[in-house]
């Protein structure tokens, strides 16, 4: 124990947050069934680069109110006294959030690693929890990998993948006759990942990709990539960026006169709060896929408006994915009355679940995808918008059945 409380000071990048039950009471009142006597709930992510605003501190706030709602529930029956919330920095990189994962679970007691945007970086925490036999619920990255080709035991993907963003935008968009595509996509494992799944899709539609052009990652010129994809005179060109490269995407897309031409910009991945940061009117018109919008119905809204008083903005799907995903774990500690990995594995595995986030939702046991119902969206003109950060009209929903690829299809075959 005390060595985990230097380990946690010493860093500049962790901030610990301890809340205690007033009283014990359950199995795991005397703390013998918990490591250290309590639980360890590590949040790794983006806090200061191109993803901060889509996921970043606020996810840590959604997780901090996933734990005080849990305590609220259970009070003196919360079968564990103590609660501890951490989060550091992995700044987008694979290699700092492979160290850092490795630090979290041996140094740091964390029982369940949180979030980690960037799909390459997720892939090394994956292989962490595979390790070190330890829990790491995938809120942010959307590789297919995870649950597919390098699934393991340890590791659950909460909130989407590349199948349901392709699935619902790109086939959409190619049968209301955007036949000819241009892909330009980050060079790693994400707009790799998103590239292969909306080409897919596209070609299922009755449409081509004609091309698929890397960029730097992170990147703020697209000019010279823009001009390159418009040259082939593409009637979509597919952006599979997110956070501040899709916002410097989107800017310089609608500087650059292509749209004047009839060329429609498909977004693989946005959040409100991409929409927030450049202006509906950057926007206005944009069909995409969205897991869950936080005025899509008055259960939803009414956690945004709690989330608003916490933070001073609106959530995206990230940061319910993480409340969603931060609660389940702690229901299931609940039932078992302990933090072994294994014994909080079995108890997820095949349950089905309804909640803020999760709408239809099934946590399937042979891949660790939880799939759920997710949205059809587009983008509001200004003129339709009533109320600040309500960006969204829904189109359709899309059934968890249809959004997500058959288990038998993941390629996952599940190992310890």
């Amino acid at each position: 124990m005390e060595s985990k409380r230097k380990w946690a000071g010493a860093s500049a990048l962790t901030v610990t947050l301890l809340l205690s039950a007033c009283g014990g009471g359950g199995p795991g009142s005397s703390g013998g069934d918990f490591t250290g006597d309590k639980l360890v709930l590590a949040v790794l992510n983006d806090q200061s680069g191109i993803y901060k605003d889509a996921s970043g501190p606020n996810s840590v706030k959604a997780v901090k109110m996933a734990v005080a709602d849990y305590r609220a529930k259970y009070g003196d029956k919360a079968v564990v006294k103590e609660i501890e919330v951490t989060s550091t920095d992995h700044q987008n990189k694979p290699d700092i959030a492979n160290t850092k994962a490795s630090e979290l679970y041996e140094r740091g007691g964390a029982d369940v690693i949180l979030d980690v945007p960037t799909s390459s970086a997720a892939l090394a925490v994956a292989n962490q929890a595979k390790n070190h036999k330890k829990l790491f619920l995938d809120v942010s990255a959307a590789t297919t990998a995870l649950t597919g080709a390098q699934c393991n035991k340890y590791t659950f993907q909460w909130a989407y993948n590349t199948y349901l963003l392709a699935n619902g935008t790109g086939t959409t968009v190619t049968r209301d006759g955007g036949k000819k595509w241009t892909i330009l996509f980050p060079d790693y494992e994400f707009g790799q990942n998103m590239t292969k799944s909306f080409t897919d899709a596209v070609t299922k539609a009755g449409g081509t990709v004609q091309e698929a052009i890397p960029t730097p990652f992170p990147n703020e010129n697209f000019a010279t990539f823009l001009t390159k994809a418009g040259s082939s005179n593409p009637d979509v060109i597919g952006t599979m960026h997110a956070g501040g490269d899709l916002i410097n995407l989107v800017k310089q897309f609608n500087e650059s006169g292509l749209k004047d031409k009839g060329v429609e910009l498909a977004v693989g991945l946005m959040l409100i709060n991409d929409i927030h940061s450049l202006g509906v009117e950057q926007f206005a018109g944009t069909l995409f896929t969205d897991p869950w919008y936080w005025n899509m119905d008055a259960e939803a809204r009414a956690w945004a408006d709690k989330f608003l008083a916490e933070t001073g903005a609106r959530p995206s799907f990230e940061h319910a994915g993480n409340y969603s995903a931060a609660l389940q774990y702690l229901e299931a500690v609940q039932a078992v009355g302990t933090d072994d990995a294994d014994a909080v594995v079995a108890n997820l595995e095949g349950k089905k679940v309804n909640d803020v986030f999760l709408r239809n939702g099934e946590i399937r046991a042979k891949d660790h995808s939880v799939v759920h119902d997710a949205n059809l969206a587009r983008v509001k003109k200004p003129a339709d918008v009533k109320e600040a950060w309500d960006y969204e009209e829904i189109v359709t929903k899309i059934p968890a059945a249809e959004g997500f690829p058959p288990a038998e299809a993941s390629g996952c075959s599940m190992k310890p």
